[in-house]
């Protein structure tokens, strides 16, 4: 394993940091130009630079523990190094010279479980340019940025909300998000809960996934119906005309759409949650992206004292699932559900244990 001061030589001249989201409700709104509650995790990208002499590119994952080296002039990179370079070049594209660099990140933002370790790195990237380079740039024009390098460079076809929460977002509150204006907001949580959020043990794999052909299907259901986007239809029964899957599609769209805005005026926890448990269902019935661990890793938790709703949280194919719990007993529930679903040699297992204390200061370790 490589370290800081072998790569580096020594210490590098500036980090930076940003988390992972668990989004609690409006699940994939933001590419239909919707709405969203994500929060941040408390686990958290790295990002460390230093100049490079040998006019190469140096990037190094200490958790994949794979590197990457490529001249300026080169051809791309691929894998983790691909988002580096998509955020070296869209800041390029904004006028600023980044010269030759090392890059070495470290993350415990679990990888393939639907938390937005990509959104992380991208943003931790981002941070770790405009505090070397002394750039101007506003936490949300550096999640457009963030998205930009995933649309572009990694080749998938994302929506902003992951790069708007590891931007934005804090572990306290849930982030209100306007996927078309972009405005934003903290919401309280309702009174009395926590969130714990599981892994299925199922690793998501989001560019091989039917991701883009969700999308795909929305932007269709969208043309028939004459909107700009699924955000526009306000009444469910609007799209019970389009023909099948797109109706079932675009169905769930504008439910979630009205979840999240009546979630996010406030509502008891007993109705937060369910909200959760109908944004699964619509999830597994109507969009068709959940799977049956995630069923029913959900079903064993709703049934725990305590758990007043849980929900797939990410894009599903795997990945985890997220549960809103009573104070004090989310992790009970949590090892309770683990031991019944991991019965049949799963490996199922809990991700995020919180309340958490929240960080600061999002632009050192």
């Amino acid at each position: 394993m490589v370290t800081t001061d072998s790569f580096f030589g020594g210490a590098p001249e500036v980090n930076a940091s940003a988390p992972g989201r668990v989004n609690l409700l409006g699940e994939h709104t933001d590419y239909n130009d919707g709405f969203m509650l994500p929060v941040a995790t408390p686990q958290r990208t790295t990002v460390a630079l230093a100049a490079s002499h040998d006019g190469h590119f140096h990037f190094y994952s200490s958790t994949l523990d794979a590197s990457v080296t490529f001249a300026p002039d080169g051809s791309a990179p691929s894998g983790f190094g691909s988002y580096i370079e998509g955020c070296i070049r869209l800041i390029e594209a904004e006028g600023v010279k980044v010269p030759p660099l090392r890059v070495w990140v470290a993350t415990d933002v679990p990888v393939g479980s639907g938390l937005s370790s990509s959104a992380a790195l991208e943003v931790a990237m981002l941070r770790a340019l405009r505090q070397m380079l002394g750039f101007e740039l506003d936490d949300v024009k550096l999640a457009r940025i963030a998205q930009r390098a995933e649309i572009e460079y990694a080749r998938v076809n994302c929506g902003i909300m992951d790069q708007m929460a590891s931007s934005l977002a804090d572990e306290t509150n849930m982030l209100f998000i306007d996927a078309r204006t972009l405005e934003h907001r903290l919401a309280p949580l309702p009174e009395g809960v926590e969130i714990i959020v599981i892994d299925s043990g199922i690793a998501r794999k989001l560019a091989a996934s039917k991701y883009n052909e969700r999308r795909a299907e929305c932007e269709e259901a969208s043309r028939i119906l004459g909107v700009t986007a699924l955000r526009d239809v306000q009444i469910a029964e609007s799209v019970e005309a389009l023909p099948e899957p797109l109706r079932r599609r675009a169905r769930h769209v504008v439910q979630e759409n009205l979840r999240v805005l009546e979630a996010a005026d406030g509502v008891s926890a007993e109705r937060f949650g369910e909200l959760m448990n109908a944004s699964h269902f619509s999830l597994r019935d109507d969009y068709e992206v959940s799977i049956p661990e995630l069923d029913e890793l959900c079903a064993l938790l709703r049934v725990q004292d305590g758990v007043v709703g849980a929900r797939l949280t990410g894009a599903g194919f795997g990945g985890a699932c997220v549960a809103l719990c009573k104070t004090g007993r989310a992790q009970q529930a949590a090892e309770a559900a683990l031991n019944e679903y991991n019965r049949n040699g799963r490996e199922g297992s809990i991700l995020i244990p919180v309340p958490a204390e929240r960080k600061e200061n999002n632009e050192s370790i």
